[in-house]
């Protein structure tokens, strides 16, 4: 079934045969306010972010709220000695998707995925992005390391208070 809003994430992730719910709210002005227009604790949003490991070469780190990338330890974890973030205009040609509202779900290359080792901790179930700012599908986090293929590594730390 099909609707005609779906988001390309939204109809990969029904690809995938996970079970999933969409969650579509106003777009939000922070993690904190996406996390609440959606029901759930901060640390169960998760970002999407892509990072450049190479000469046309990114990975998809999925970052729960409340944290951030911890850059030395992402390169020990890809064993490379120089990553960096894409400018949104090379976040889009990688991806598919403009920035904030990245998901390996449909994206344009099927990028290797890292899931920091935090994942989840909040709840069985997170939220991640669906293709479009606003959209985004509740999935149980099992799930989601199985159909992205996930890595879950210790590559991220939390954001610093005030």
């Amino acid at each position: 079934m099909s609707d005609a809003a779906d988001t390309r994430g939204i109809v990969a992730a029904r690809e995938a045969g996970i079970a999933f719910e969409v969650m579509r709210t106003q777009r939000a002005r922070s993690a904190e306010e996406s996390a609440g227009l959606q029901g759930i604790v901060l640390g169960q949003l998760l970002r999407t972010i892509v990072v450049r490991s190479g000469a046309d070469d990114y990975v998809f780190v999925l970052v729960p709220g409340g944290r951030r990338i911890d850059w030395a330890k992402l390169r020990a974890h890809l064993r490379i000695r120089r990553i960096s973030l894409p400018d949104k205009d090379e976040a889009f040609e990688a991806t598919g998707y403009e920035r904030g509202a990245i998901t390996p779900f449909g994206s344009s290359h099927a990028w290797p995925v890292i899931a920091d080792e935090t994942v989840g901790v909040a709840g069985d179930r997170v939220a991640i992005g669906g293709g479009a700012h606003g959209v985004n599908l509740h999935i149980a986090t099992a799930d989601l390391i199985e159909a992205t293929n996930a890595t879950v590594a210790d590559v991220t730390e939390p954001e610093p208070e005030g």
